[in-house]
């Protein structure tokens, strides 16, 4: 398929700038693949669609305060920092995005904090706006990473034209976030309140919980119009022995296997068995998924609404088809719904 066919007109007012007050308020768009039936509920009544034994996949991955601001030697110019991954932790190496990038060249010592505190060189050019950076701190390891975070901002996308608020610091995280390593929030999780989470442990839904540490990629422009030329950025993916057992126990037993959010639906994909179950692992995954695809493990979705033209989009176009994509997508359109990290959310069974 080629990139301009998953183009369309997003008004740029339904792109959501904060979050709801309570987190299961948000609407819910419910799409039946079977029967092509459209639904408008609310997010609060998701757990209608599941049953004792159905299993939901979830991203446990913990957004870190990513968003560094601070200055350049001699000349005091005001830099953006964006770490991406810790590469080296003995020697504090990290790659990094940096704003504005034509004035960070390798050699130059980077300020941050009050009084420039800490200090960082720039070591070596990756992409057009890519570094890789040394931490020069001689502190031991906890005190680093402690210092790293209390100056970092939590890292809201671009589209969001303000200023991170302290209320984001809670609400841009699942509230089942342990596994910390992500620079994105897998947004499909922010809509389960602690009300919904309790309510799946009283029903029986079972919750298997895997880690996909989002990376900046997942958010990169696609610059190829034919998309089998696209290669995406490895994120680290850890699937645990539990989590594998819940899975595989609802699949044999013909129980609904839901992946929450696109990360989980890349990450389980990417760990399929001989036999078509789920399997464990630790380690990095690239896969695009694109039409045509045939999924083996999650046979519903859950997922926010996506801006044009990104593999997020695609991949949910993967899973329900095409034209329904398009389709439900204006209908999201007409009704108001809110796009993005912050909006609403579809459910696909």
């Amino acid at each position: 398929m080629k990139l301009s066919q998953f183009d369309f007109t997003l008004p740029e007012d339904l792109l959501a700038q904060y979050p709801l007050d309570s987190r299961d308020d948000s609407k819910l768009m419910v799409i039946h693949k079977d029967t092509g039936k459209v639904e408008h509920r609310l997010f609060k009544d998701v757990l209608d669609y599941f049953e004792e034994g159905d299993c939901m996949i979830m991203n446990n991955t913990k957004v870190f305060p990513a968003r560094l601001f601070g200055f350049k030697e001699k000349t005091g110019a005001k830099i953006e920092v964006f770490l991406l991954r810790e590469l080296n932790s003995t020697v504090r190496l990290w790659d990094v995005l940096v704003d504005p990038a034509r004035k960070i060249r390798v050699g130059n010592k980077l300020y941050f904090g009050e009084d420039g505190f800490l200090v960082a060189e720039v070591v070596d050019n990756t992409t057009s706006r890519g570094r890789t950076i040394r931490f020069l701190f001689d502190g031991d390891d906890d005190e680093f990473r402690s210092i790293l975070m209390s100056l970092g901002n939590t890292p809201l996308p671009k589209y969001i034209k303000r200023d991170p608020e302290a209320t984001d610091k809670e609400r841009y995280q699942t509230l089942y976030a342990k596994e910390e390593g992500a620079v994105a929030a897998p947004t499909a999780g922010l809509h389960f309140s602690r009300e919904i989470l309790k309510r799946m442990e009283l029903n029986g839904v079972d919750r298997a919980e895997i880690t996909l540490h989002v990376g900046i990629g997942t958010f990169d422009r696609i610059e190829v119009e034919d998309l089998s030329k696209h290669k995406m950025d490895a994120e680290y993916i850890k699937i645990g022995a539990d989590a594998v057992q819940l899975v595989n126990t609802a699949k044999t037993n013909g129980k609904r296997v839901c992946a929450v959010g696109t990360t989980c639906l890349r990450a389980t994909e990417t760990a399929v068995s001989a036999e078509g179950l789920l399997k464990p692992m630790e380690g990095w995954t690239n896969l695009f998924i694109h039409p045509p695809y045939d999924f083996t493990i999650a046979d519903s979705l859950i997922t926010n609404f996506h801006i044009p033209k990104s593999s997020l989009i695609i991949m949910v176009a993967a899973f329900l088809g095409y034209e329904k994509t398009m389709e439900v997508y204006q209908e999201a359109i007409e009704n108001n719904y809110r796009f993005y990290s912050y909006g609403d959310s579809m459910i696909i069974i």
